[in-house]
């Protein structure tokens, strides 16, 4: 516990500066690293015959933000189907299959991830450089980049601007993404992470086995992979082999990757909200012929407040996060009954599909984290977690909400305080208001429509998975476990996460089609939703707040958010929850 409790206050520590140099990013305001890195984008610009002075409307930022991604997935699919060419292919892999290709074309632009082939026998070294590291980046900066887009809309200090998609693009990949990776991936050089393009090693073991070492570029997907929420692995056991995360140390590495800039947009959302406070404080006051004392306190309130609506959703998504790494833990504690009753000690907890020098609590952390921030890397088998264990990991992906991954886990939670103070509204019989914009009818269809498609797809699948005879072929373990495989697969799948029960056999026709559209509509309809929410708040006016307003900048707007989430959970997955984990817990420790 104590690993835990101090991991986490180092995290808190970290998520501070990083969130206000993203600010700075996305704000447009200097950084250190401005006189360097404006000729680099300026270069870009130039070549891709981009002007970032033209703005765009929401409609015009999503278009391109899916057409960018759209021509990127058809390069790599090709690049997938031809990588039997002999350039940076030392190990003879062969082309990959069509509708695995699809599906992992599909997996990588979405920044899901979700790999239905193990990377050392499957991918050359052009197509993990090419495809699989370059979209890593591009998928990453396009999550973020309408994550900020989003922010601007609430925002709300135009009425048809939310930024340029391409500017957007290149300024997050060259100031956040690029350094970053490029530091974090020296770190894991330094702890033993392989980074060169020779053939893969045949060794032999002290008992006189022969045995393959895979080599290649494994550092630089490594870090990006987490700083990008992407997910997946050079290797197909993932961080859960020393190749990829040999030591304790490269395991926090790979810990704080994952949740640092998830953690860091809440950060930028409230300081960009704060932002248009103080600016509608400042234009207040100087509106009036002379500078009151009354209105110079509430011009220091306004600057004062540190991003404080950055700090309920953060403060909401934290609750989340304990309660599910509470119980997570507390279960892989607990043992395996079965076990124990054959006679083998639990006294180290759950120890199975689990690396000795992690342990229960390392695992356990790894696990919440890499589900709760949807980057869907493992360091451990999580089909082998106990039921209630393996529950934690496909309730946050249910939820999509705990910080999430490439902004996109924001978005997602303020499109439930939209719904809180809409439902908060019609409590007291007043027009709910949020950031000071009314929420009306056109704003109220489009959040119920981005909540509503995220359990649809996972549901409407996974039914159709255990109603077919090609969905059952797949499932390992008939039960209540083969229905947790079929929910985890389509959970990792809609919240664009990429983990698995990988005891479902899912490299069929059938898992690559279906999980390949729920990635994509998972990712690109509430994308766009989400952002037509935004278009639609930032041509309305402010209002003024008065006795009934509710402020949701407050401790007692995150517990209601945590309530709105909770509740619309147990509503639309806890049945389907009680018949997979929760009947398997129930008859394990019967």
């Amino acid at each position: 516990m104590l690993q835990i409790a101090l991991t986490i206050l180092i995290y808190l520590i970290m998520v501070i500066p990083v969130g206000i140099y993203m600010y700075h990013v996305a704000a447009g305001k200097r950084t250190f690293a401005d006189p360097v890195l404006d000729r680099v984008d300026g270069a870009i610009y130039k070549v891709c015959g981009i002007n970032p002075k033209n703005g765009m409307n929401w409609k015009k930022y999503a278009i391109s933000l899916v057409a960018t991604n759209g021509i990127m997935i058809l390069l790599g699919y090709i690049i997938l189907r031809i990588q039997s060419v002999g350039l940076l292919n030392p190990n003879g892999i062969g082309g990959m299959e069509a509708s695995l290709s699809f599906n992992t074309i599909i997996s990588f632009m979405t920044n899901t991830n979700l790999q239905h082939y193990s990377g050392e026998s499957g991918l050359s070294y052009l197509s993990q450089m090419m495809v699989i590291i370059f979209m890593m980046f591009v998928s990453a900066a396009s999550g973020y980049a309408a994550c900020v887009a989003f922010i601007r809309g609430l925002a709300g200090r135009t009425k048809d601007n939310v930024g340029n998609f391409f500017e957007d693009l290149v300024r997050i990949t060259t100031r956040v993404l690029l350094p970053f990776s490029i530091i974090g991936g020296l770190l894991l050089v330094w702890q033993g992470v392989p980074q060169n393009f020779s053939g893969n090693v045949v060794v032999e073991t002290i008992e006189g086995a022969k045995q393959v070492i895979a080599m290649g570029p494994v550092a630089a997907l490594e870090i990006i992979k987490h700083l990008g929420t992407n997910g997946g692995g050079f290797l197909g056991a993932n961080s859960a082999t020393p190749i990829e995360n040999p030591t304790i140390l490269s395991n926090l590495i790979e810990l704080y990757s994952m949740m640092i800039l998830p953690g860091a947009c809440v950060i930028t959302f409230g300081k960009m909200i704060r932002d248009r406070k103080r600016e509608m404080a400042v234009a207040a006051s100087d509106s009036t012929s002379a500078a009151t004392s009354k209105s110079k306190v509430r011009r220091s309130l306004t600057e004062r407040m540190y991003g404080r609506e950055g700090r309920s959703i953060f403060a909401a998504m934290g609750i989340l996060f304990l309660i599910g790494l509470g119980i997570c833990f507390w279960a892989e504690s607990q043992g395996n009954p079965v076990l124990a009753d054959a006679g083998l000690s639990q006294a180290m907890g759950s120890m199975e599909g689990k690396e000795v020098r992690f342990g229960v609590a390392q695992s356990s952390l790894f696990t919440t984290v890499t589900t709760s921030f949807t980057t869907g890397t493992v360091n451990n088998m999580h089909d082998t977690l106990t039921p209630l264990g393996g529950m934690i990991p496909m309730l946050h992906m249910m939820l999509n909400v705990v910080f999430g991954g490439k902004g996109v886990g924001l978005m997602n939670m303020i499109t439930y305080a939209i719904l809180a103070v809409f439902i908060c509204g019609l409590m007291i019989g007043r027009t709910p208001e949020y950031l000071g914009k009314k929420i009306e009818g056109r704003e109220m269809k489009l959040a119920a429509l981005c909540i509503i498609i995220h359990p649809l797809l996972i549901l409407a699948f996974s039914a159709l998975a255990v109603g077919t005879p090609d969905g059952l072929a797949g499932i390992t373990n008939p039960g209540y476990h083969g229905l947790s495989q079929v929910l985890y697969e389509f959970a990792s799948s809609a919240a664009n996460n990429g983990s698995g029960f990988e005891g479902l056999a899912d490299n069929t026709l059938f898992w690559n089609i279906t999980t390949g559209i729920v990635m994509f509509f998972g990712r690109y309809l509430s994308m766009v939703l989400q952002l037509a929410i935004a278009g639609s708040l930032m041509k309305k006016r402010f209002v003024n707040e008065s006795s009934g307003t509710l402020h949701t900048d407050t401790v007692g707007f995150a517990v209601i958010l945590i309530f709105v989430v909770y509740i619309f959970a147990a509503l639309t997955f806890f049945p389907v929850l009680a018949l997979g984990p929760v009947a398997e817990h129930l008859t394990l420790w019967s």
